[in-house]
């Protein structure tokens, strides 16, 4: 195993030097001591080949040779045009969807085996032309025999010890700058690397992928935002994914949908509201939204609807991180720095001894230049890059589990900003916000988290029975103390009918919030009559 990391160690150094990316530090404003180390290097004294390439098609070219995590990490900085030179973007688009394919026979012989059966008596066609391949799998098209029209999907060969090996060096890189850097030990490398493991290798379970697929198609029947394809589970396997065949406008195909007359100011702000409607809703979110994943209906134009795929990578969140990020974006919006300030306290990514004047004032300084723009032109990624540099001298802690969201977050704003450059991710989320936060403070939803509680406590029935057993054991001692001891135990009861009485009354008289009060009022005083030997 040592000698294979070694191999892929070498691998990665080879491809490097082959297609001169270190030229590109040379495009950066490095002191002047590292750009006269760099001229040390010895490879940069030998005749190299691909000098005739641009520096996009190197790049592009190298991390495709380097294999899917490389490939990822293109994917990801090529909906980041304002944070990416134009020619290494346009290169860096042809990872989304058009990675060299593998060999059509190794994908029928994967189909075969693992559904069991030759592709002749699953299918009644199946082209062995790929119609997409990307950095994990590639994908075809078939008809099924009871004649419906579907893709198969199928995993590349030989990924796992690729992988395998990048994460071992990623790991190896992360524990040598946590211990040589607190800024490394800061943004909790390790756990990045983990998280990244994690996803990485859900990505290769199909099953899974299919799961999520179905969980999201709930998430949004009948929705005019969103579409995602039917599974046919009973064709899918840990390598293998059927689902129906879509058909609709690549997203990056601009002057496709604009033959069609569609309506790229609403596509974009539903883009927005689609993220929104997947973290705040429904805490489940596809992670994974970069353009070659993402198609538009072509039903009804001025009325867009996004078609997704690719679920292979969801994230989701916490109520409390919900709460924090929703609280914080609504304080963002306000500008009410000394809000956000308290908030970064709080849910402790900085330290607790942190002075919120001095954090509010180093936030304000960030984004007061910012707000000062016009709206369309604030880019949410920049505010997020800012604020990181920003907060390094308060010791703020990255918090790994919102890692996918951020990404997430970055892609989606790129992808608005190609199909509608005055998109204003700010006003377009705002009102969206507000009115999540609304409806989590509304009777229902307060009812609803405290009938889900009670469910969690022992049943109201056992507590009952503890009580009566309570009142009738014998107690021997003072006659006050047993006067004392039974009217603890009645009150005991008392306040366990009136918890559950109120529970079922509230219930039953949502929504109508007049006709629920007695419900609340017995809640209210069965809480208190159950608590009361604690607050005496």
């Amino acid at each position: 195993m040592k000698l294979l990391a070694v191999r892929r160690l070498l691998r990665i150094q080879s491809v490097v030097i082959r297609y001169r990316l270190d030229d590109l530090l040379f495009d950066l404003a490095l002191p002047w001591w590292l750009r006269a180390l760099s001229y040390c290097l010895p490879w940069r004294w030998f005749p190299r080949q691909n000098t005739e390439l641009p520096r996009g098609a190197r790049v592009r070219l190298a991390l495709q040779e380097l294999g899917p995590i490389f490939i990822k990490f293109g994917q990801i900085l090529s909906t980041r045009r304002d944070l990416m030179p134009p020619d290494i973007a346009d290169e860096l688009i042809w990872l989304q969807d058009r990675v060299p394919p593998f060999d059509p026979a190794q994908s029928v012989a994967l189909i075969e085996q693992q559904l069991g059966a030759p592709v002749s008596e699953v299918f009644a066609r199946f082209d062995s032309q790929p119609l997409a391949s990307a950095s994990v799998a590639q994908v075809h098209a078939a008809q099924l025999k009871s004649g419906e029209e579907v893709v198969v999907k199928v995993i590349r060969p030989g990924l796992r010890p690729i992988i395998r090996q990048d994460l071992a060096w990623l790991y190896l890189f992360a524990r040598l700058a946590e211990r040589a850097s607190t800024e490394a030990r800061r943004l909790h490398l390790i756990d990045v690397v983990s998280d990244y493991e994690k996803t990485i290798y859900d990505e290769l379970d199909l099953l899974r992928e299919a799961a999520n697929a179905s969980q999201l198609r709930r998430n949004f029947e009948q929705s005019p935002l969103l579409y995602v394809p039917q599974i046919h589970w009973e064709w899918c396997r840990p390598k293998v994914l059927v689902m129906e065949r879509i058909y609709g406008v690549p997203v990056t195909d601009l002057a496709a949908l604009a033959d069609q007359g569609t309506d790229f100011k609403k596509l974009a702000e539903r883009g927005v509201e689609i993220f929104f409607t997947q973290v705040f809703r429904d805490s489940f979110f596809h992670a994974d939204m970069h353009p070659g994943n993402i198609f538009v209906s072509t039903r009804q134009p001025w009325e867009p609807q996004y078609i997704a795929v690719d679920c292979g990578i969801v994230g989701s969140l916490t109520p409390e991180d919900q709460d924090y990020l929703a609280r914080n974006l609504m304080a963002f919006f306000k500008r009410d720095y000394r809000k956000v300030a308290q908030l970064h306290i709080d849910s402790g990514w900085v330290p607790a001894h942190t002075k919120v004047n001095e954090l509010e004032a180093a936030i304000r300084t960030v984004c007061e230049p910012i707000f000062e723009k016009p709206l369309k032109d604030i880019s949410f990624g920049q505010l997020l890059l800012r604020l990181f540099q920003t907060a390094r001298r308060f010791n703020m802690e990255i918090q790994p589990q919102l890692v996918l969201l951020q990404k997430t977050l970055l892609n989606i704003e790129g992808l608005g900003r190609q199909l509608y450059p005055e998109l204003d991710l700010w006003t377009t989320a705002k009102p969206y916000l507000e009115r999540w936060m609304r409806q989590r403070m509304s009777p229902r939803v307060l009812l609803g988290n405290l009938q889900g509680q009670l469910e969690q406590v022992p049943h109201l029935a056992h507590m009952t029975r503890e009580v009566l057993e309570g009142m009738a054991r014998p107690h021997h001692g003072k006659r006050g103390d047993r006067r004392d001891r039974n009217e603890h135990w009645a009150l005991r009861l008392l306040g366990a009918a009136l918890l559950g009485g109120g529970a079922v009354l509230a219930g039953e008289a949502a929504p109508g919030i007049e006709a629920a009060w007695p419900g609340w009022l017995m809640l209210t005083s069965g809480i208190y009559l159950l608590m009361r030997r604690q607050l005496d």
